[in-house]
C-alpha cells in the first residue's frame, strides 16, 4: 500500500519556522491502529488525515500517541495541501471533525481558521501545575475545555520559564498554555502537552481558542496580533468573532512523499 504524504510548516513563510504537520490526503479511513503508527513514525506534533465528503472533507489528527479533537495548525497544513497540491478551486474549505464543521478560508497567502471560541474559568492549579512551575509564580489560572491557561508576568517570563515536564506530564489535561503580554505584539504564548507526547508545541492554533476570548476580555479590542515563543516560533492574527475564533496564518511546503506500508 502506498499513502501520498506532504510535510508542511505552518504559521510560518520561512521553511524550518512555524509548526510541521504531516498531511496525508486518503479516499477511505485507515484502521485507527494503523493512523496512530503512522503518525508515531512522523513523529510531529500531528499528523492529519482526510477524505473527501460531499460537504468538502473530513479531518482527522493524531499525535505520536493519542488522536486529538482540535488542532489549528494541521488544518491550516491540509488546507495548503487542496489549495496547492490538490486542485482544490473554491474559496474556503469545510473540514468535518470531532470538533464539529471548520471553515478554512484562502486569501493571497493567508489562510484563516474558524474554530468554536473555548470557555474557560477560574481554576484552583493542581498541586502539580505549581510544582512544574518551578520558582515561577502564576497571577492567575485557568482552565478551558482542553487546558489550562497560566498567566505570567510578562514575556521575558514567558521565554524564560523552565518547566518540569516530568510533574507537568501527571496533570490529567491535554496541556498547559503559558502566556503574558507582548512586548511588541499583543500577546505571546507557550504551550506544553507530555500527555499527547508533545513536551513543547512549536505553534498551536487550538490552544488560541481560549488565548484569544481571554486577551480580547482584557485588552479591549476583538483583533489581535499574537507570537508563539517557541524555538521555531511562529506568529498568528487573531480575531474574536462572537462564539468563534479566526485565526489567520501563512504555510509552506517542506516535503511531498510517499509511505509504502507492505506489513501493517
Amino acid at each position: 500500500m502506498k499513502l501520498p504524504l506532504y510535510q508542511i510548516d505552518a504559521f510560518t513563510n520561512t521553511i524550518f519556522k512555524g509548526n510541521p504537520a504531516a498531511i496525508i490526503p486518503l479516499q477511505e479511513w485507515l484502521s485507527d491502529e494503523l493512523m496512530l503508527k503512522i503518525a508515531a513514525e512522523n513523529n510531529l506534533a500531528e499528523t492529519a488525515f482526510l477524505i473527501p465528503t460531499e460537504a468538502g472533507y473530513h479531518i482527522r489528527w493524531f499525535t505520536p500517541l493519542v488522536e486529538v479533537d482540535l488542532c489549528g495548525h494541521a488544518t491550516i497544513a491540509a488546507a495548503f495541501v487542496l489549495f496547492h497540491y490538490m486542485g482544490y478551486q473554491h474559496e474556503s474549505i469545510t473540514f468535518d471533525s470531532r470538533s464539529g464543521p471548520l471553515v478554512v478560508t484562502k486569501k493571497d497567502s493567508w489562510f484563516t481558521l474558524d474554530f468554536p471560541v473555548d470557555q474557560y474559568q477560574v481554576a484552583v492549579p493542581p498541586p502539580a501545575l505549581v510544582e512544574c512551575l518551578k520558582s515561577t509564580s502564576p497571577l492567575e489560572v485557568y482552565k478551558g475545555k482542553f487546558d489550562y491557561l497560566v498567566l505570567l508576568k510578562d514575556e521575558s517570563e514567558v521565554r524564560d520559564l523552565e518547566l518540569d515536564i516530568i510533574v507537568l506530564s501527571t496533570i490529567p489535561t491535554r496541556g498547559v498554555i503559558v502566556t503574558a503580554p507582548g512586548d511588541d505584539v499583543d500577546f505571546v504564548s507557550r504551550f506544553f502537552a507530555p500527555q499527547s507526547g508533545i513536551d513543547e508545541d512549536p505553534v498551536t492554533g487550538s490552544a488560541h481558542t481560549t488565548l484569544v476570548p481571554y486577551w480580547a476580555n482584557v485588552l479591549s479590542k476583538t483583533t489581535m496580533l499574537a507570537r508563539q515563543l517557541s524555538q521555531r516560533g511562529g506568529e498568528l492574527h487573531c480575531e474574536l468573532a462572537g462564539d468563534r475564533v479566526k485565526i489567520s496564518g501563512e504555510a509552506i511546503l517542506y516535503l511531498k512523499g510517499e509511505i509504502e506500508i507492505n506489513n501493517p
